[in-house]
């Protein structure tokens, strides 16, 4: 059984979702430290030919707290300004019409959400789109009570405890663990490196901006393009 364990982020590039696509069980880690200036709650979106980064922003984000504490700010203007620069940014694209809508579900505001809600409903939004059927289950509602230990042995306990063999991470997991490690502990570890994937855009020169976030990708390809792009993987 293969299992990976991702931060939530804010409709994420194709490669988390090449990441959840390969797992049996993908774990929501939203019972960790917030990191500023991350891809939780921001992601890059083409606007007029060139990246844009947009944020949705935070009440007294920081990194003391952890991602399921930091509330989202849905009182701020900044909330509406996102939807209508995505809203500008893609509404000639092909498939504006069936994409957007599911930008407005989950940038809507209704009620009080924290980010780390609102970026799973992002990936949860995306997956039903697709099609993408991996259980999803959340860090901080399962009874793991782990959280007292280091960051490696709480990856190879949630891992133990859900019952798999494998744990999946993405390519630059490499930098910080090591296939001996886990399998110490009798779990074999594969990375997901992202094969290059390129589409139309348009961006001058003929040009192409890589690795924007999901609704990139979603907005310039049908269901059907974007799933066999979601496959364009090494496991290593």
């Amino acid at each position: 059984m293969k299992v990976a364990i991702m931060q939530p982020y804010l409709f994420p590039y194709i490669g988390y979702f090449q990441l959840l696509a390969a797992a049996d069980l993908f774990v929501v880690y939203d019972d960790v430290h917030y990191i500023k200036k991350g891809w939780i709650n921001r992601n890059r979106i083409l606007l007029h030919g060139a990246e844009h980064l947009f944020t949705l922003p935070c009440l007294n984000a920081s990194q003391n707290k952890l991602i399921n504490e930091v509330e989202v700010d849905w009182a701020s203007k900044e909330v509406r300004k996102v939807r209508l620069t995505m809203e500008t940014a893609y509404r000639k694209a092909p498939f504006f019409e069936q994409v957007y809508p599911l930008v407005q579900h989950v940038l809507e505001g209704s009620g009080p959400a924290t980010i780390a809600e609102v970026a799973t409903h992002s990936i949860r939004a995306v997956c039903a789109y697709l099609g993408i059927d991996t259980p999803i289950v959340t860090s901080s509602q399962q009874p793991y009570h782990n959280t007292h230990l280091s960051k490696g042995a709480r990856l190879v306990d949630i891992v133990q405890q859900e019952g798999g063999d494998q744990y999946l991470n993405p390519i630059g997991g490499e930098a910080l663990y090591t296939k001996e490690f886990f399998a110490e502990h009798g779990i074999a570890l594969h990375f997901v490196k992202s094969l290059p994937i390129r589409y139309a855009q348009p961006v001058p020169d003929n040009g192409f901006v890589p690795w924007l976030s999901i609704l990139d990708v979603l907005m310039y390809n049908e269901k059907e393009t974007v799933t066999a792009f979601i496959q364009d993987y090494e496991l290593l």
